[in-house]
């Protein structure tokens, strides 16, 4: 028999597959990862030479600086990132207090201060205010008008009205944005609910697709929002496949994005030969297995692998839960993917909903089993099967009655995909 292991919350889960029986394990090329000295040094260098946009010095008039971080549910080494950054702007004579942490919580619920600690370091939360974004709280939201594709705007005011604004985060892919990083942590993480749904209702658009950057409307959408916040600058890095940062950008959003972007592509797209019976994929571990609203996001990267009416094991620890209210409600109203499928299009986008249409247009066609610590009465009403580990969902799909059918040669070609959401196959 061999083993294989995946990334699973904090630790890793392994499985077997039978005698005869192998997979092969698609992995995003191999990184160089920086070293800790390498990266601050890059890091500073890029704070004094931003590409395509002037330098920091020239903000020495700013008396209020607002700073666009991840919440909890993205991998951020703020610890490494954050103390260059403003350590220069207090260099520029802007005091400590004068410069404010916005968490981009998007539609998730807002991070309260006890909470903190698990993405700052503790001299960072004592030195700098932080305000965590609601995106329902539109006593704090300002309105900016429509982007040309008619989302309308509500934004964090306070973030807007600072003097100078820096959006920071990671360039990987986004399964339907494309790519994330640049103006995104505010065009989407500090805006109001009902903006985000006006952006995200162009998911359904063809183009709005893991890896697509120039041709899609939802990621074009979001550059719009940025344009008009008025984000002057963005710190972005690239992360391996391991969580390591092998790159460091600084500079306007759309010119980080424009360089960062080749760099991402190097690191996450990789070439298969030909499609597979049963992919297993991991989100990659804590914090994107953190709940199955960001897990999901492993169903999409899985299914470029997965030959039509095969089979996705999806393996994330999902400590949270659904992580979304408002998907759980709704799809326990429906007795099918095909319901979902129907009634989405009937009532109209929602976000928090839209998890239930994403999930039920890859679950119409291919087979999916969830390996987590979702209790299996609450991933049957969220209308999924599940297993109790990843041996057993393998088992299952390796029986006859798993209806994976098996090759000429009587093998099932399986795929193993241990950070799908840091993985773009190629097949070629």
């Amino acid at each position: 028999m061999r083993t294989y292991s995946v990334p699973y919350g904090h630790t890793t889960v392994t499985f077997e597959l039978p005698a005869g029986q192998s997979a092969d394990v698609i992995l995003p090329p191999v990184a160089v990862a920086l070293p800790t000295a390498a990266v601050q040094e890059k890091l500073r260098a890029a704070l004094l030479s931003p590409i395509g946009a002037p330098p920091l010095t020239q903000q020495r008039a700013a008396r209020s600086v607002a700073i666009a971080i991840n919440d909890k549910t993205r991998p951020v080494p703020y610890e490494l990132l954050l103390p260059p950054l403003l350590a220069h702007l207090e260099g520029l004579g802007i005091p400590p207090q004068a410069i404010c942490l916005f968490i981009a919580n998007g539609t998730h619920i807002p991070m309260p201060p006890a909470e903190y600690s698990r993405i700052l370091p503790a001299e960072i939360i004592a030195r700098y205010p932080i305000h965590s974004h609601s995106c329902d709280a539109d006593e704090n939201l300002v309105h900016l008008g429509n982007t040309a594709r008619g989302t309308e705007i509500w934004v964090n005011q306070k973030f807007y009205e600072s003097d100078l604004k820096i959006v920071t985060g990671n360039i990987e892919p986004h399964h339907f944005a494309g790519f994330s990083g640049g103006a995104k942590t505010a065009s989407i993480g500090l805006c109001s609910r009902s903006t985000i749904n006006q952006n995200h209702t162009m998911l359904v658009d063809p183009n709005s697709m893991i890896g697509i950057y120039e041709s899609n409307p939802l990621r074009q959408d979001i550059e719009d929002i940025g344009d008009q916040i008025g984000i002057d600058y963005a710190l972005n890095f690239v992360m391996s496949g391991e969580h390591e940062i092998a790159e460091v950008l600084f500079g306007s959003p759309r010119a980080v994005m424009q360089a960062g972007i080749p760099i991402a592509r190097q690191i996450c797209q990789t070439p298969v030969h030909g499609s597979y019976d049963l992919v297993i994929a991991s989100a990659g571990g804590h914090p994107k297995d953190i709940n199955l609203y960001q897990a999901q996001k492993a169903m999409t990267h899985a299914a470029l692998l997965a030959r039509p009416g095969g089979m996705i094991i999806l393996v994330s620890e999902c400590p949270e839960g659904s992580g979304s209210a408002s998907y759980e409600a709704y799809v326990q109203q429906m007795s099918s993917h095909t319901q979902v499928l129907e009634r989405f299009s009937q009532d109209g986008f929602r976000v928090g909903p839209h998890k239930s249409f994403q999930i039920a247009r890859l679950a119409t066609q291919f087979g999916i089993v969830l390996v987590s610590e979702i209790p299996p009465e609450l991933a049957q009403k969220l209308l999924l099967n599940s297993a109790k580990s990843v041996q057993q969902a393998v088992d299952g799909a390796l029986t006859k009655e798993g209806g994976l059918g098996t090759r000429p040669d009587g093998a099932v070609r399986i795929a193993v995909l241990p950070h799908a959401t840091s993985t773009i196959p190629i097949l070629v």
